[in-house]
């Protein structure tokens, strides 16, 4: 029996250095596949998040018990892209730090 694990052993060892080479260099591309995905995903969310208008409305009042005076529910979400109330604060003169 003894015999048979030896006769084993000594017939996978010249496989085993190919094998862990290919195994390491898959996890390598794997893991590196996946911060690039991660990566990729969270622009695209930041874009989207870039797109939400709220701040720049004069109904936003910057609250976190009532941030919109319009569309409470909705302020600061991506309900809010497009959303059809919204004035800019820019057009009436009420930029902060106007004098």
């Amino acid at each position: 029996m003894l015999e048979l694990i030896s006769f084993l052993i000594r017939g996978i060892q010249p496989l085993i250095i190919p094998i862990c080479f290919v195994v390491a260099w898959t996890v390598m591309i794997l893991f590196v596949w996946s911060i690039w995905a991660a990566a990729r995903d969270s622009v695209a969310t930041a874009k989207q998040m870039h797109k939400i208008p709220c701040p720049n409305c004069q109904f936003f009042t910057n609250n976190y018990r009532l941030k919109c005076t319009v569309h409470p529910h909705t302020a600061n979400t991506e309900e809010a892209i497009g959303c059809k109330d919204y004035q800019s604060s820019y057009s009436r003169g009420q930029v902060t730090g106007d004098r």
